[in-house]
């Protein structure tokens, strides 16, 4: 059912950890199947230096969670901006058609951390 590369990530995810100085953070959530991830991320000179998250979800939301920051680790925050769930879904070596919902959950708390990092660069 999943590729040996989900399992992988589902099994000894990457950047899975709570960051609390993050520079911006951000939540998105699929109410129709609980699933849940938060990504934080700190930034240097327009750079994602590091990257982390806490999901709660199914094994597709944890390695798609764990591919996003692996994808999005050492990207302009422009090029992280631009990171899309076909790109997580190629990483992984595909998702079951039923899962690839999954992938819009690391998509969607990534430009929201990124959004946030640039309103509180923008408040300072």
């Amino acid at each position: 059912m999943y590729s040996d590369k989900v399992m992988e990530h589902f099994m000894c995810p990457q950047n899975a950890y709570i960051m609390p100085d993050a520079d911006a953070a951000g939540s998105a959530g699929d109410p129709a199947c609980g699933d849940a991830l938060t990504v934080f991320i700190k930034v240097r000179d327009n750079i994602i230096q590091e990257i982390s998250y806490l999901v709660f979800g199914c094994c597709a939301s944890i390695a798609t969670s764990s591919m996003t920051s692996v994808l999005a680790k050492g990207k302009s925050l422009e090029e992280a901006l631009n990171i899309t769930e076909e790109d997580i879904i190629k990483a992984l070596d595909g998702l079951p058609e039923n899962k690839v919902h999954c992938s819009n959950l690391g998509v969607t708390a990534l430009r929201k951390a990124i959004n946030n990092y640039y309103k509180n660069q923008a408040a300072k």
